[in-house]
């Protein structure tokens, strides 16, 4: 097949190029993110080993830079003072989109601070592809990989499962039996969708309701996406509470009725229909 490209032939400006690459299938990847790499002077990689695998197969060369989460800090100086000779300089995570719960943020930051140009390319993430087959909402939450400690993990779900939208995590395959108590006793009444090499040849969805969910038997390994649903089957309150009411009468002559309608029914379940005629009640009563 032979593929006509505009941007062959084209200099790449200088700068530091945020390049996707697989999240397992290695053919998973863009022509922009190839033409990238191969015409790179340096890439900055997490484990040289991981990405040596997908540069062969493509046959690129660039020199490689070890850039991982305990020594990306160390190795600031260098790459800032590189890019600032005029180098071309690609960053790749060992697979998906670098800064996306991978290092990248520090040097991005310093890039804007010293206003190196910062190119990002589209390309594969794990949030995306799990959302996508979830069947889930469409406006969703990413909070990345849970913390280590129980009381971190528990204030972390207490805070999301407020959320009416898809929420998505990464985990450990080893830490999922931990978490899955948890995600029961604050998520109850939704779904859920624990994604497992995805795009490989082993690629799991599996799709459960969180009532219904236990700990999973197999000796998993890597790391999951798993995308929690929208809240489901939501019965609407038949009046509001007290604290409700104290809000709208502190509101009633500083916003108008739709607004404040809007901004109540946005945090609770009661019908848009009973706080608006409580506002208009109260606006009589002024």
């Amino acid at each position: 097949m032979i593929v006509n490209s505009k941007t062959t032939n084209k200099e790449l400006k200088k700068g530091l190029y945020l390049v996707p690459t697989p999240i397992g299938n290695l053919n998973d990847i863009t022509f922009r993110a190839l033409e990238t790499l191969k015409k790179s002077d340096f890439i900055l990689c997490e484990d040289t080993r991981v990405s040596k695998n997908l540069l062969n197969k493509y046959e690129i060369d660039a020199e490689l830079i070890s850039n991982h989460k305990f020594n990306e800090k160390k190795n600031l100086p260098k790459i800032v003072d590189i890019l600032k000779k005029g180098s071309i300089v690609s960053m790749i995570s060992d697979a998906g989109t670098p800064n996306i719960s991978d290092p990248g943020g520090l040097l991005i930051k310093e890039c804007v601070k010293n206003e190196i140009e910062i190119i990002p390319l589209p390309g594969p993430s794990a949030v995306t592809t799990a959302l996508s087959a979830s069947g889930f909402s469409d406006k969703f939450f990413f909070y990345g990989f849970f913390p280590e400690k129980n009381n971190e993990i528990l204030k972390i779900l207490e805070n999301t499962k407020k959320l009416d939208c898809s929420i998505i995590f990464f985990i450990s395959a080893k830490k999922i039996n931990k978490i899955i108590p948890y995600i029961k006793k604050e998520f109850s009444g939704r779904k859920i969708l624990i994604c497992r090499e995805m795009s490989k040849l082993y690629e799991e969805f599996i799709r459960l309701d969180i009532d219904e969910l236990k700990p999973l038997e197999k000796n998993l390994k890597g790391e999951l996406t798993i995308v929690i649903s929208e809240r489901l089957n939501k019965k609407k309150s038949l009046e509001l509470s007290e604290s409700d009411k104290r809000i709208i009468k502190d509101m009633i002559n500083k916003l108008s009725i739709k607004e404040i309608t809007d901004l109540i029914h946005q945090n609770n379940r009661v019908s848009k229909k009973i706080i608006y005629k409580y506002c208009v009640d109260i606006k009589n009563e002024n």
